[in-house]
């Protein structure tokens, strides 16, 4: 298995884990829009043996009345993995990747909205710790985020948009 780069050979095998995923085409329609019109993105595909089994996605988010030049944050979602090879260890190991990428293109946090059993294990935490705000209505502890460079968030209190396409996508 490894974690590489999506490729545009990749882009129906994604899609059709994103609907397998999560029951629906919400998210893969969601990744098509980002992977049209967000920039930048990073999109990385589990690949095992050329088949493709998982995906992950960040794309930029934004804090309502920040400045221009701001230290860039992303968000990540959605993670897909085929139902049939979930609980291997696959969607973390797509995390880590992603998160890693991240830090290479000097991202300085991102945030997700998520299970709070399962992403602090890579270091998220609530994003209220940090005086930041999810636009969606839900719970302060599933709003998660993980400062990539230490101490970046401090300061940036607000309420964090996603891309547009989310809101259409009703994700």
């Amino acid at each position: 298995m490894r974690i590489r780069p999506e490729s545009p050979i990749d882009v129906a095998a994604v899609h059709r884990i994103n609907v397998k995923a999560f029951g629906s085409n919400v998210e893969a329609d969601l990744v098509d829009a980002l992977r049209r019109e967000a920039s930048p993105v990073i999109s990385l595909v589990a690949d095992d043996e050329g088949a493709v089994v998982g995906h992950v996605m960040f794309s930029p988010v934004s804090i309502d009345g920040e400045a221009t030049g701001a230290p860039p944050l992303m968000g990540l979602a959605p993670v897909a993995v085929l139902p049939d090879r979930q609980r291997q260890g696959i969607g973390g190991a797509l995390i880590r990747e992603g998160l890693a990428a991240c830090r290479l293109g000097r991202v300085a946090a991102v945030v997700l909205v998520g299970m709070p059993e399962y992403y602090p294990r890579f270091g998220f935490v609530p994003a209220s710790r940090f005086g930041l705000r999810c636009a969606y209505d839900v719970p302060d502890d599933v709003f998660m985020a993980i400062e990539l460079e230490p101490g970046t968030l401090a300061g940036r209190a607000g309420l964090v948009r996603y891309h547009p396409a989310f809101a259409r996508a009703g994700a």
